[in-house]
């Protein structure tokens, strides 16, 4: 079977002592996170947590910004 195109599973990581996780080297490259970045981590108690980078989140304001309709809250939310 071929994986969807974008789409990525990196395996499994451990919760160290201090709740730090490491991101696999294969997921840093492929997002281009480096040492020093700053990441946001938002979570749905639903649906689980997410790891999302900054150009990620500017992109998500600029779009709310425009009024892109994709972007745009379900009031029924």
């Amino acid at each position: 079977m071929k994986k969807p195109k974008g789409k990525h599973i990196f395996g499994t990581v451990t919760v160290g002592t201090k709740g730090q996780i490491v991101i696999p080297k294969k997921a840093r490259d492929i997002f281009g996170i480096e040492p020093g970045d700053s990441l946001l981590l938002v979570g749905d108690e639903k649906q689980g947590l997410a790891i999302v980078t900054n150009a990620q989140v500017s992109r998500l304001l600029q779009g709310i910004m425009r009024g892109d309709e994709e972007y745009e809250s379900d009031p029924n939310d």
